[in-house]
């Protein structure tokens, strides 16, 4: 049978969500997604699948195939989410949003997943240590965009390029480590930075750098990838694209871009609304006129702000500014956000029915690390902790938003 042709840029999305499996009462990681998913780490589901990760106590779920739209996406993805607790409920288990648990010992609580694939874990593991705040505490989003053909590629991936460092103001959901405010909002990402740190060339800056197209970005980025890793991994299992921990990585094999720096939200509604509103960002910048090149410090800079200060980081530098058509010198990441949903998502279909309301939480409260702060208060604690990250856990059985203020009155109740 002659293969499907690849689709053209913003034809089609693909999304993974990854989530953790805890104890009902204490909110502690489970170790068990074999339970759910069997030795071969799949369920399929239709028109959904449910897959395993490096560790026992992650599942993540995707689309089997990309979508046109995201919006339809989100009631198939709560509904998802709803069988699996269904399923753990039999265990006193169910899954825990964000992208952090706030308080895990990884050095402790990690179990490597044991069944089939385990010879590339065991040596992820050997090489990286995966029993680290970095590999075995941290959920993710994946943001799948196709590209067709060589000129797809190079124009998309500048795209993403360009955006990707703000993201963490809208995403950041990882505010706590070992139960304490890490003084960071998005706590995965500074923990991700440094994940690979012993192989260089397989993560980089996280901001990738630019590329010229394909040939270049095999020639440049995976092939001296796989030298460097080769001392570590005579027996090649490691060699595969999939080794790429840049912030967002061609997958060639599926013709797509994987982009990896979005936060985990309280419910897919959220996760899919920020989706929505970094691929308007990108779509917008794609089918611009300009140059979309820029030099991979500054960009890093921008991303280092976004990630320890969330919404509220400045960006003060213009031409960056300018690149992303705002031409005011300095603003706020949140501004930012607010001019670029403006522009390129507000007066789209569907916002009204789909994304406004969790988009204005956001932008108006800020992202969810923000609020989960808030919620903490100054002192915080092992059981204020323990009673935010249990709303949490409602609210996506729910499929709600989470605010320090239904906190509030829940616990009133």
């Amino acid at each position: 049978m002659k293969a499907p042709s690849p689709l053209h840029a913003f034809a089609g999305y693909g999304i993974e969500l990854e989530y953790m499996i805890v104890d009902r009462e204490t909110l502690s990681v489970q170790p068990i997604s074999d339970r759910l998913l069997g030795e071969d780490g799949e369920a399929p589901r239709g028109h959904y699948a449910w897959s395993n990760e490096v560790v026992l106590h992650l599942i993540e779920l995707k689309n089997a195939a990309p979508d046109a739209t995201l919006a339809p996406l989100a009631a198939g993805f709560q509904a998802e989410v709803q069988a699996v607790n269904a399923a753990l409920a039999e265990h006193n288990a169910c899954l825990m949003p964000s992208a952090m648990h706030p308080w895990m010992n990884p050095a402790l609580e990690t179990r490597l997943w044991p069944h089939r694939h385990a010879e590339i874990y065991r040596t992820y593991d050997r090489i990286f240590d995966c029993r680290r705040h970095g590999w075995a505490n941290l959920q993710s989003v994946h943001l799948n965009l196709p590209f067709a053909d060589d000129a797809e590629f190079a124009r998309l991936h500048a795209a993403v390029r360009l955006v990707l460092p703000i993201l963490p103001a809208l995403a950041a959901s990882s505010p706590f480590q070992a139960g304490l405010f890490s003084g960071l909002l998005d706590t995965r990402m500074q923990n991700y930075r440094t994940h690979q740190i012993k192989v260089p060339r397989t993560i980089g800056s996280v901001i990738p750098d630019a590329t010229a197209g394909i040939a270049d970005y095999r020639a440049n980025v995976l092939e001296r990838m796989y030298r460097a890793i080769e001392p570590f991994d005579p027996g090649h299992v490691l060699r595969h694209e999939w080794l790429n921990a840049r912030g967002v990585i061609p997958r060639f094999d599926r013709n797509a871009l994987e982009i990896r720096v979005l936060d985990m939200q309280e419910c897919p509604q959220a996760d899919l609304a920020v989706a929505a509103a970094a691929s308007a960002a990108i779509k917008a910048m794609y089918e611009s006129s300009a140059d979309l090149a820029m030099d991979t410090e500054r960009l890093t800079e921008v991303f280092l702000d976004c990630i320890h200060d969330g919404e509220q980081a400045l960006i003060d530098d213009a031409d960056y500014l300018t690149h992303l058509g705002c031409l005011e010198c300095r603003m706020s990441a949140a501004d930012l956000w607010r001019f670029l949903i403006e522009a390129h998502l507000k007066d789209g279909p569907g916002y009204r029915e789909h994304w406004q309301e969790p988009l204005s939480i956001i932008l108006e409260q800020g992202p969810l690390a923000r609020r989960l702060l808030k919620a903490a208060g100054p002192i915080g604690g092992p059981s204020r902790l323990h009673a935010i990250y249990r709303e949490l856990c409602d609210s996506l059985e729910r499929g709600e938003m989470f605010t320090p203020l239904s906190l509030g009155e829940r616990g009133r109740g």
